[in-house]
């Protein structure tokens, strides 16, 4: 998947390759799973180009999940078939990826592909906000897009240090922000009133994770210090407030161990396939999802799972249409299940009287 043109979703096109080789120190990967991110919507858009510089025509995509296809020389941590989880630069949204070796890392089985194919972005930089501000107990912390992948990590990696959460959402995920124990608030103007009337005591910090929401921490007295934004580079450079940025494999290791013990969870709110790219890009750009979006390149089974091939779903094109078939007398067709069928020959012989 590649951009020629800055713009939106449109500009987005699915082009054939040659399958990369991978060099000293890599590792070539299919890709299973890739999860999108707000911050590749910016980039596409051309958004602070002199902070995110875009060579074009350019790729998308830094999250992948998926199978070691080979190594290159001197890369000796994994193997042919082995499973991983990671990062790239950018690109991860192909069905192969070249990975430097030190990206990666073994997939956890408890993880599916879907929640480890979109962990590292929204997991370390959640993980790097609430232990860079070192929340506790006493904080009350704004989290803004809350019900989006790093939001709702945040929260939750908040909610684990004892902290009072209240998050932003579209009302419709009110109930979905309940269940992670997020105090729940709608989007647009009047935030910094409405959380006054959500929080007893004063709000200690603030993560703005959609971007143009500086302005109600400053009205709630948040220091900048104590906040924290991914997209909003004009509130970093006119009022001084932090910019978080994702970790590293180090950082992602940490994430992945709390999602496999079920101390986190990362919700998937759809898959696309790579060709429908530019409405996976719609559906992230609404802000609404509950959870991750993902590009899933390979259907994979689980355990358990009933449906596997999404050819099965080719029953529904004939739903309402009538089938010609010869009659067949049910009760001739069937055996009987009690008796001598003596009861089935009497109905045959009324019926034929009555002709």
């Amino acid at each position: 998947m590649r951009f020629a043109a800055f713009g939106g979703p449109e500009v987005l096109e699915v082009v054939e390759m040659p399958t990369p080789e991978a060099g000293p120190g890599e590792v070539l990967v299919e890709v299973f799973a890739t999860g999108l991110n707000p911050v590749e919507s910016a980039i596409r858009r051309g958004d602070h180009p002199e902070r995110w510089p875009v060579e074009l025509p350019a790729t998308e995509g830094r999250d992948l999940a998926g199978v070691v296809i080979s190594t290159g020389p001197g890369a000796e941590r994994f193997s042919r078939g082995d499973e991983v989880m990671g990062f790239v630069s950018h690109g991860a949204q192909a069905t192969h990826v070249v990975v430097p070796e030190g990206n990666l890392m073994p997939r956890p089985p408890a993880l599916s592909w879907e929640v480890a194919g979109s962990l590292y972005t929204a997991g370390t930089m959640a993980w790097s906000a609430v232990e860079g501000l070192q929340l506790g107990p006493s904080d009350t912390v704004v989290v803004t897009a809350a019900a989006g992948g790093v939001g709702c990590l945040a929260a939750q990696f908040a909610r684990m240090r004892g902290a009072t959460v209240v998050g932003t959402s579209v009302e419709t995920r009110f109930d979905f922000l309940r269940q992670f124990g997020i105090i729940p608030t709608g989007y647009g103007e009047g935030l910094a009133e409405r959380v006054r009337l959500l929080t007893p005591g004063p709000v200690t910090a603030f993560l703005d994770f959609l971007g143009g929401q500086t302005a109600a921490a400053r009205e709630l007295g948040v220091h900048p210090s104590r906040v924290l934004t991914v997209l909003d580079w004009d509130a970093v450079d006119e009022h001084g407030v932090m910019h978080v940025s994702p970790g590293d494999v180090v950082a992602l290791g940490r994430v992945a161990a709390l999602a496999a013990a079920r101390r986190i969870r990362l919700p998937i709110a759809d898959v696309f396939p790579l060709d429908a790219v530019a409405d996976a890009y719609r559906a992230l750009e609404k802000r609404e999802a509950p959870g991750k979006i993902v590009l899933g390149l390979r259907v994979v089974g689980y355990a358990g799972q009933r449906v596997q091939e999404p050819e099965l779903k080719e029953q529904d094109v004939t739903l309402g249409v009538l089938t010609p078939h010869a009659h067949m007398d049910v009760e001739e067709a069937v055996p009987p299940a009690v008796g001598d069928g003596s009861v089935r020959r009497r109905h045959r012989e009324e019926r034929a009287r009555n002709a």
